[in-house]
């Protein structure tokens, strides 16, 4: 069972300018000789962690993290203005100009693999590989199962705490009574109801409890960013039409792909992944048993570090 590369710092890294008042914070990572690769984080809004750099080999990967708008050490922070899908297409053509690289490997979990579709189904001549794990494609299906009625028969005991913050007769959209809350003047009420929505995700993510990362979901700051962009988000069905990344699936087929999901996920249930294994039979499919949605279940790990691996010495 393959496990994360050791802890390692960046080699260079700084902030870049992408217009609208969003300044995005990057880093790079590994061997500046090595083979170009960007990590995408999920949420949106959830930004990049130390360990995030781990799940590929410094010695032959030169990797681009960044922070996606208002989130991580992006700044204006927990912002939504300019900040949609495409904005984001564009800040990865921007970051990988600006570094001077043709083509890179694309690799991106849970939302991380939204956005991974739609940028290499806008731009296939730039992605050498395209890795997506916890496979997530903002379909209304999708987002009901998770925000309206699905996961909430699963977890019935955290989905209580989810509409807490919710009054009874705005309950039938709870994804839209959440804008109204997470937007509100009351800064308090704002609040309470981040921390409710991101708990949420942070209670449900990994098959087995993580104290950690609850905590960390229930942060004022962290749950304020990623609350009110994955719900800004969210509300506007990430701005794509409905299936648009399955749709358009046969974009991808002369990328060499791997497709990782967790066969217990309940934040981004097989099904999704199984779909897009059908509309881009290309790329290899992993259902990892006895897992949930979190990169670091020791499956999915093990599976995404082979992947890696297995791309490194390819040529660009």
């Amino acid at each position: 069972m393959r496990k994360a590369y050791p802890p390692l710092e960046p080699y260079n890294s700084g902030m870049l300018d992408v217009g609208n008042g969003h300044q995005i914070y990057w880093e790079m990572c590994g061997n500046p000789a090595g083979k170009p690769a960007v990590f995408l984080h999920g949420g949106p809004g959830a930004g990049c962690s130390e360990d995030h750099r781990r799940l590929f080999d410094p010695e032959r990967y030169r990797v681009l993290l960044f922070d996606q708008r208002g989130c991580g050490r992006s700044t204006p922070h927990a912002s939504t203005d300019s900040n949609t899908t495409w904005h984001l297409v564009e800040d990865m053509e921007a970051l990988r100009m600006m570094h001077d690289v043709d083509r890179w490997l694309v690799i991106g979990g849970s939302w991380g693999s939204t956005l991974a579709l739609a940028y290499a189904q806008t731009h296939p001549e730039r992605v050498s590989e395209l890795i997506v794990r916890g496979v997530f494609t903002a379909r209304r299906s999708e987002l009901l199962w998770f925000y309206q009625d699905g996961a909430s028969w699963i977890y019935p005991d955290k989905w209580q705490k989810f509409l807490e913050p919710i009054p009874d007769e705005d309950r039938g959209d709870l994804i839209s009574a959440y804008h109204k809350q997470l937007f509100s003047e009351n800064s308090r009420a704002r609040l309470a109801a981040a921390k409710a929505w991101s708990v949420w995700e942070g209670e449900t993510v990994r098959l087995m409890p993580d104290k950690k990362l609850s905590e960390l979901h229930g942060s004022d700051d962290f749950a304020l960013a990623m609350a009110r962009i994955e719900n800004h988000y969210f509300v506007n069905k990430a701005f794509l039409k409905d299936a648009q990344l399955l749709r358009d699936a046969k974009k991808l087929k002369d990328i060499p792909g791997v497709i990782i999901q967790g066969r217990q996920d309940v934040v981004a249930p097989a099904r999704t992944a199984w779909d897009l294994h059908r509309a881009w039979p290309e790329a290899d499919f992993h259902l990892i048993e006895g897992a949930g949605h979190a990169y670091n279940e020791p499956g999915i790990l093990n599976q995404t570090i082979l992947a890696t691996d297995h791309f490194a010495d390819q040529t660009v």
